[in-house]
């Protein structure tokens, strides 16, 4: 009898506890089942500010029901650390991966510890190529060039105007060394990654608008400057003939190395852009510089862009500077020397003035060269 009332019992408790169980896992969300409701950032002025997407490093904030037991979370080929206090059964905090991904699924995978897999779509914003320059724009077949930037994430493509790619032989996250391939010619240059392509708003071997040239020679001062066959003392050509001031300059010596009226330097003097005049701003000065000692001492003043006569008070570019026998492309934004001469610059349909002087305190053993000086635009049209 006794044995009849505790199976009796038994039985009575077993119901009650599967019809417990059965209700319980009904009024659960979702049946019980994890689910991902919405991603959001954690800022608390920005809490109702929903996201599909996040940058690297990121903290998101993951909505949802039935995430108690998350073990893992995946951004696609790369896993997040999880923090067990900020884990609860409706929110996950988690910051998602710095690391750069190598196979991109666009989504975010959670592994729960009943093994169970959830997945959400979610793209990891990562920042296609920046350029910002070059070391020199003017870099023959078979050079290195030197690209300055950020997100160079590898695998990288550099691809020049005239649809020629170039070898990388160099690659951080802000910097890449390319081999400059046989038929690249004048233009932007084109950087690829598994996140997207840039096009660079300066141009490499840029030949646009330049108003001081010695190919040929043209001017009033010392075309004894000019080079034309470099020996073995002279640094490389880039482009064509360049100028070389290879002398000791005394003191408040006055020295122009190059320049003139525009009767003296014919058309070349009339290839700064009418906008250029209007809207300085909008443009920079460039020149290459190869410095064989290091401009330390003295100035050098530039006129560009005059329309009668040369100014005493022109742009005042001062040392130090100093390329280690390499040539670098120099920028100096064209609104700085336009304003230093203290009256708005004008459109001259007959040409400009331009000049380069060397005159300032302080001896200078001078041995600099130059080539390509221009106006170009800031950013690529």
């Amino acid at each position: 009898m006794k044995s009849i009332q505790t199976l009796i019992a038994f039985t009575a408790v077993f119901l009650i506890a599967s019809v417990f169980t059965a209700c319980n896992k009904e009024t659960l969300p979702n049946n019980g089942d994890p689910r991902i409701r919405y991603i959001r950032i954690t800022k608390p002025e920005s809490a109702d500010s929903l996201i599909v997407g996040a940058y690297q490093s990121n903290l998101i904030a993951i909505v949802g029901e039935n995430l108690q037991n998350a073990k893992e979370i995946w951004f696609n080929d790369q896993k997040a650390l999880l923090t067990p206090t900020y884990i609860t059964n409706t929110t996950i905090l988690v910051s998602i991966p710095s690391q750069i991904p190598v196979e991109i699924t666009n989504k975010l995978k959670i592994i729960f510890s009943d093994g169970k897999e959830l997945l959400h779509d979610f793209t990891v914003e990562i920042s296609e190529p920046l350029i910002t320059s070059m070391n020199c724009e003017y870099v023959p077949e078979g050079g290195t060039a030197v690209i300055r930037g950020d997100y160079f994430y590898a695998p990288v493509k550099v691809t020049f105007t005239g649809g020629v790619e170039g070898e990388i032989t160099g690659i951080a996250d802000d910097m890449l060394s390319v081999v400059v391939p046989a038929g690249a010619e004048p233009g932007p240059i084109t950087i690829t990654t598994n996140f997207g392509e840039t096009k660079s708003d300066f141009w490499f071997r840029d030949n646009r608008n330049i108003f001081i040239s010695s190919d040929p020679f043209t001017g009033w001062w010392n075309s004894s400057f000019v080079v034309s066959n470099p020996g073995s003392d002279d640094p490389p050509a880039i482009n064509g003939n360049y100028f070389r001031v290879n002398k000791a300059i005394s003191s408040w010596n006055w020295l122009e190395a190059a320049g003139g009226p525009p009767s003296a330097m014919g058309p070349i003097s009339k290839n700064i852009p009418d906008e250029a005049i209007l809207k300085p701003e909008d443009y920079n000065l460039k020149f290459e510089l190869n410095t064989q000692k290091p401009y330390n001492n003295n100035m050098i003043k530039l006129n560009v862009g005059l329309a009668s006569d040369f100014n005493n008070n022109q742009y005042l570019w001062a040392p130090p500077y100093d390329t280690h026998g390499e040539w670098q492309t120099v920028v100096i934004p064209f609104e700085v020397i336009a304003e230093s001469y203290g009256a708005p610059l004008t459109v001259s349909p007959d040409g400009y003035y331009t000049r380069v002087l060397f005159h300032g305190a302080g001896d200078l053993d001078c041995d600099m060269s130059f080539d390509n000086f221009r106006i170009v635009p800031k950013v690529l049209k």
